[in-house]
């Protein structure tokens, strides 16, 4: 059943992001950057980017890096509604639309907002196919000029929702590792000839990502053992 009171679906927004900093405090964080750190929390932190991790990940950035100079993808439809509220009160700001819905206006929003802070996406939301990047996070990093900063991330012990992204929530006191990858530059000279080749290319950082992010935190719990 579909939920359309705004004071309902901004209660439930508000519910959830309690939910996420008492849930999430709880777990043992970890950031390997293969490379250069892109954590926007440090001091003196330099740069924009756009940084993307797939939608089953929402929560852990949600709790990490809710700031209002980054700028979240959030879709239009009522599920969209009650994630947007939840990241409004985590912090974040917020674009809306998708790839199907308001999308080339949410790119246009987003490009607006790229001057003047970070941009966060799911690249494969709103509705998938799961982890499968979209054309959109490249044409916007083409239009933006912002480099891409793919993030993955492992989970020691996690409960997945029956969705379509299996949406991960860590268990309490467990352990989550985020890797990220060096920075990807798109070409603003883009063409639909070499779109796809850049779209592979995201494609498969964000996979490595997540991979390289798996095989840290089997190594962490072999030495715990």
């Amino acid at each position: 059943m579909k939920i359309k009171s705004p004071f309902l679906l901004k209660t439930i927004g508000f519910t959830i992001a309690c939910f996420v900093r008492s849930w999430i405090s709880t777990i043992n964080f970890h950031y390997h950057p293969l490379g250069k750190n892109f954590d926007p929390n440090q001091p003196d932190f330099q740069g924009r980017y756009i940084y993307m991790f797939w939608h089953e990940n929402l929560l852990m950035p949600a709790y990490q890096y809710g700031r209002p100079d980054i700028s979240v993808l959030i879709s239009n439809h009522s599920d969209g509604e009650m994630i947007a509220q939840a990241c409004k009160h985590l912090g974040f700001s917020l674009v809306r639309g998708s790839s199907t819905r308001g999308g080339i206006e949410a790119i246009r929003n987003m490009v607006k907002l790229s001057k003047a802070g970070h941009i966060a996406i799911t690249p494969d939301g709103p509705k998938g196919p799961r982890g499968v990047v979209q054309p959109g996070i490249v044409y916007l990093a083409s239009k933006s000029g912002l480099p891409i900063i793919p993030m993955g991330f492992a989970y020691s012990s996690v409960k997945r929702a029956n969705s379509w992204d299996k949406f991960a929530i860590p268990n309490p006191f467990s352990k989550v590792v985020l890797v990220t990858t060096p920075e990807i530059y798109i070409p603003q000279d883009l063409d639909k000839e070499n779109l796809q080749t850049h779209l592979n290319h995201v494609q498969s950082e964000l996979d490595r990502a997540s991979e390289v992010a798996h095989s840290i935190l089997q190594d962490k719990m072999k030495k715990a053992a």
